[in-house]
C-alpha cells in the first residue's frame, strides 16, 4: 500500500524488517494479504505471550462487547476491573503470599515505569534511581532516563537526569560481583552516588541483549536494597506473565520486591493494559495526583481474567513452558557445537533465549534470511547483534522445533558464507 510510505512517519522499524501488510493472524502465525504463512518469533514484543486471537478470551471479550459492557471508564469501578482484580489476587498473589496495592497506569510499559519511579521518589523523598548498563525500561522521559540505549536516549532532545546506572549482573566479567560495587558506593559518603530512592531492575534484559541475571546476584541486589533502605523495583513489563517460567520472573530468586510493573502480555490478547504492583505501605498518593484517560482498558481486564483462569489456575501451563524452555537450551547449544566451534554457551532463561553474533549486520543477515524462511524474529542489544527467540508461550510442539530449524538453516548458510572470518562467527549469549 503507497499510504505507508507518503504519510507514516519515519520513525517506524518493525516494518522495515519485515516489509509485508499483514492482516491475519491465529495462535503462533501470522499472514500477509498475499496469503503467506510466517511463523511469529516476535510475539509483539512480548505482548502475545497467549499466542494470536486465542480462542480461551475471545467468546469472552466478544460477550462483553455484544452485551454493551464498559469500554471506557477513567478510574470508575466497574464490574470487568473488579472481576480481574479478584482473579488477579486469587491466582496471582496469594498463591505466592504477595500483598500488594494495585495501580492502574496509562497503557503502555513505559506509563508503569513512571509511575513506579514516582512513587519511590515520594516515597523515600529521594530523587535519584539506580538502573543498570544494558537496561531498557521505556522512551518517555523519566523512563528513558533509565534506559541505557543511546539510540533511544539520543532521541529525548533533553538531558537526561536523575538516574545513577551500574553494572549489570556479568557486565565486567563473570568472576565480578558487581552487588558489592553497589553496595560499596552507596556506603561511601564521596561515591558521587547519593539520595538514591530506588533501584530498578530487570532480571532478564530483552532489549538489552537477553542478558539474564543469576539467582544468586538478584538475591545480593534485594539484600543491598534491603540494607541501605532503597526500594526494589522489578520492571517485569517483557519477562514477566509467564516468559522465564514463573508467573514473575522473580520468583526462581525468591525476591519479595517494593514494586513491580506488569504490562504487555498482562492483557493476554494483546490489548493495552499496564499495572504497577506496590507494597501497601507505599500507596501514599494523592487522589487523581498520577492519573491518566487510559488508566484502566475494560476490555483488557475481560481478555486479562480469561487468560488467567485458563492459563494460571495450576501449574500445568508453568511446567509445559519450562519443559519447552528445556528443549530450546538443548537446540541452541546444539547449535553453538556445531557452528560455533564449541567456544560459547547458550544464555538466557526461560522461553526468553537469544543468538549473540559478533556483530549488528550478521545477526540482521540471518534473520533477514529466517524471513524469507517464513519465521519472524527480531534483533536485540547495543548493537542489534542478538538474535531474540520469542515466540508464543502457547506453541506447540511441531511449531517450536519448525522454527529452531530455520533458525538453524539460516545460521547454516550465513556461516557457509562467512568462512573467510578469523574467529567463530556466533556464540550464544
Amino acid at each position: 500500500m503507497k499510504i505507508f510510505n507518503e504519510i507514516e512517519s519515519e520513525v517506524q522499524c518493525y516494518a522495515r524488517s519485515f516489509p509485508r501488510v499483514f492482516n491475519k493472524a491465529k495462535g503462533e502465525f501470522m499472514w500477509d494479504e498475499d496469503g503467506n504463512k510466517y511463523l511469529d518469533f516476535l510475539a509483539g514484543a512480548g505482548t502475545l505471550n497467549y499466542g494470536h486471537n486465542n480462542d480461551a478470551f475471545k467468546p469472552a471479550l466478544l460477550e462483553y462487547i455484544e452485551n454493551d459492557g464498559i469500554t471506557h471508564g477513567l478510574d470508575m469501578h466497574t464490574r470487568a476491573k473488579g472481576e480481574f482484580l479478584e482473579t488477579f489476587n486469587e491466582l496471582i498473589l496469594k498463591p505466592r503470599d504477595l500483598q500488594y496495592i494495585v495501580q492502574f497506569t496509562g497503557p503502555t510499559g513505559t506509563n508503569a515505569v513512571e509511575a513506579a519511579i514516582k512513587i519511590a521518589r515520594n516515597v523515600t523523598g529521594k530523587h535519584n534511581i539506580v538502573s543498570f548498563t544494558n537496561g531498557f525500561h521505556g522512551v518517555s522521559l523519566g523512563a528513558l532516563a533509565a534506559t541505557g540505549n543511546s539510540h533511544h536516549r539520543g532521541g529525548a532532545g533533553v538531558s537526561l537526569n536523575g538516574v545513577h546506572r551500574l553494572p549489570f549482573d556479568g557486565y565486567l566479567g563473570e568472576n565480578i560481583d558487581t552487588t558489592e560495587y553497589l553496595d560499596k558506593v552507596l556506603s561511601d559518603s564521596s561515591s558521587g552516588i547519593d539520595s538514591v530512592a530506588g533501584v530498578l531492575v530487570e532480571t532478564v534484559q530483552g532489549e538489552g541483549g537477553v542478558n539474564a541475571a543469576s539467582v544468586d546476584w538478584l538475591k545480593k541486589l534485594e539484600a543491598v536494597c534491603r540494607k541501605h533502605d532503597i526500594l526494589l523495583i522489578v520492571d517485569d513489563i517483557q519477562a514477566g506473565c509467564g516468559r522465564t517460567g514463573d508467573y514473575f520472573s522473580f520468583e526462581s530468586a525468591g525476591l519479595s520486591p517494593d514494586i513491580v510493573t506488569l504490562s504487555k502480555s498482562l492483557g493476554g490478547y494483546g490489548l493495552p493494559f499496564a499495572v504497577v504492583l506496590m507494597k501497601p505501605e507505599l500507596d501514599q498518593w494523592k487522589p487523581g495526583e498520577h492519573n491518566g484517560t487510559f488508566r484502566g482498558n475494560n476490555l483488557a481486564f475481560v481478555t486479562a481474567k480469561a487468560a488467567l483462569e485458563h492459563y494460571w489456575a495450576d501449574s500445568t501451563f508453568s511446567n509445559e513452558i519450562k519443559r519447552k524452555s528445556d528443549y530450546i537450551t538443548k537446540r541452541l547449544n546444539s547449535i553453538v557445537e556445531n557452528y560455533g566451534e564449541g567456544n560459547f554457551t547458550a544464555k538466557g532463561r526461560g522461553m526468553f533465549q537469544g543468538i549473540n553474533c559478533v556483530d549488528g549486520e550478521i545477526a540482521g543477515r540471518i534473520t533477514k534470511l529466517a524471513f524469507q524462511k517464513g519465521l519472524l524474529i527480531e534483533t536485540s542489544g547495543a548493537e542489534d547483534h542478538v538474535i531474540k527467540l520469542f515466540c508464543p508461550l502457547i506453541i506447540s510442539d511441531e511449531n517450536l522445533k519448525q522454527g529452531i530449524d530455520i533458525i538453524e538453516e539460516s545460521v547454516k548458510e550465513i556461516c557457509s558464507k562467512v568462512d573467510d572470518m578469523p574467529e567463530a562467527m556466533l556464540y550464544f549469549a
